[in-house]
């Protein structure tokens, strides 16, 4: 081992020599590391080391030097791991890429419902083509053009330039009776949602890359759909369509996905339906998770509590954004049903730790899932759920609900 040596050269003009540079004086010495406490012999100017002490000394360095060496290999072992996984998985992403964009793609009508598609489709959709998967998938039933899209701008940009420059304030939940014109008002709340959404990410927020797409798209369906104006929830599906899609584009896929029957009842606030909903849920949560259903009953643990959250926002707010997006995958190819499918999946994969919590424990878990969720795990967990229920499918079960009086969520 390598020691340091201070010599004693004072010259005319040198100051008196600090406590701790006169003990290293006194030592003759500065160990460089641990080691040479343990390897070196002593100082002269100390007593020698006994023959024991050194052999011991010498069996912690090599100890310790094997310790090193195991923890290194683990390490290097660990990382060529993760290479190798990555290396998989991007090879894996490019081929699939290859087979939606040379063989899906080109032929859609023919291929989008096959069995070898559905099955591609489940394992998730590769980032590069999931935009054009999306759009294909969800439609364009309302026909929505580039033109409207721009008109719907422009008149969303006349609304904020005669807008006042006071702050936005919260929105109201109950706005089901508010004229057109409020509606339109609406328009005031975007700028204080949008703060808001995945600010983890810091690129919807103003100054942001992606800011502007995203309050046009707002403002435009704000205009386009003033019955139904602006709700909280909407960003995070427009700033996901935005992470896939042109401006354009994302926006006829974000009006078409609105539209649907069970986003425009939780968009509308429909009461009556929402609770129709919730109970065709709770059917196939008893069929599914048994156990889990009759807890949830006897702590009053009712399904608005979390479920309006993750339909709202089409769990982009609630789960990982790329595992949410695989979720989208699957949702834009099934429809509604699979958003509840996925609650049912969330539930049976934290079932044994939701049993033993009690009603504040468990809202506060449902309402804040784990930052880390394997997508694997949980689509496994998904896949384990049976949409069935004496013989009834989940469109049948929500028709008989619609069809009788509207339900009530007991708690």
């Amino acid at each position: 081992m390598e020691y340091e040596t201070n010599s004693s050269r004072d010259g005319p003009g040198h100051s008196p020599p600090s406590p701790r540079q006169s003990v290293r004086k006194n030592l003759d010495f500065e160990p460089l590391s641990t080691t040479a406490l343990i390897l070196e012999d002593r100082p002269a100017n100390l007593p020698a080391k006994p023959a024991e002490e050194a052999q011991k000394h010498r069996q912690q360095y090599e100890e310790m030097v094997a310790q090193a060496k195991k923890r290194e290999l683990k390490e290097a072992q660990k990382r060529r791991k993760q290479l190798e996984d990555r290396c998989k998985l991007e090879e894996s992403i490019g081929n699939a890429a290859q087979t939606w964009n040379q063989e899906i793609l080109p032929n859609w009508s023919a291929m989008c419902t096959s069995r070898r598609v559905r099955e591609l489709w489940w394992q998730g959709v590769p980032p590069s083509v999931r935009g054009k998967v999306w759009s294909l998938a969800v439609g364009n039933e309302l026909n929505i053009t580039h033109e409207l899209f721009n008109i719907c701008l422009a008149r969303a940009r006349e609304k904020w330039k005669s807008m006042p420059t006071a702050p936005p304030t919260e929105p109201e939940t109950e706005d089901a009776g508010l004229s057109l014109a409020d509606r339109e008002a609406s328009l005031e709340l975007i700028k204080l949602d949008i703060s808001r959404t995945f600010p983890h990410l810091c690129i919807f927020q103003q100054g942001g890359p992606y800011y502007d797409m995203l309050h046009s798209i707002l403002g435009a369906y704000t205009c386009y759909r003033p019955d139904v104006g602006y709700v909280q929830g909407m960003s995070f599906i427009a700033a996901v369509l935005i992470l896939n899609l042109d401006t354009p584009d994302a926006f006829i896929a974000f009006a078409n996905l609105l539209n649907k029957p069970c986003q425009m009842a939780f968009f509308r606030v429909d009461h009556s339906l929402m609770l129709k909903y919730f109970a065709a849920f709770e059917v196939f949560f008893e069929e599914n998770l048994p156990k889990l259903f009759v807890h949830f009953k006897e702590n009053n643990l009712t399904p608005d509590i979390y479920l309006i959250d993750w339909i709202f926002t089409l769990y982009s707010k609630s789960l990982p954004l790329d595992l949410a997006c695989r979720v989208w995958d699957v949702f834009c190819r099934d429809g509604d049903e699979f958003l509840f499918r996925v609650a049912l999946g969330i539930l049976r994969l934290y079932e044994d730790v939701l049993t033993r919590m009690d009603f504040i424990h468990n809202a506060q878990f449902l309402t804040r899932l784990p930052d880390h969720i394997s997508p694997d795990q949980l689509f496994s967990h998904i896949h384990a759920i049976h949409m069935t229920s004496k013989n009834r499918k989940w469109g049948q079960v929500l028709q008989a609900l619609q069809e009788r009086n509207s339900p009530v969520l007991k708690r």
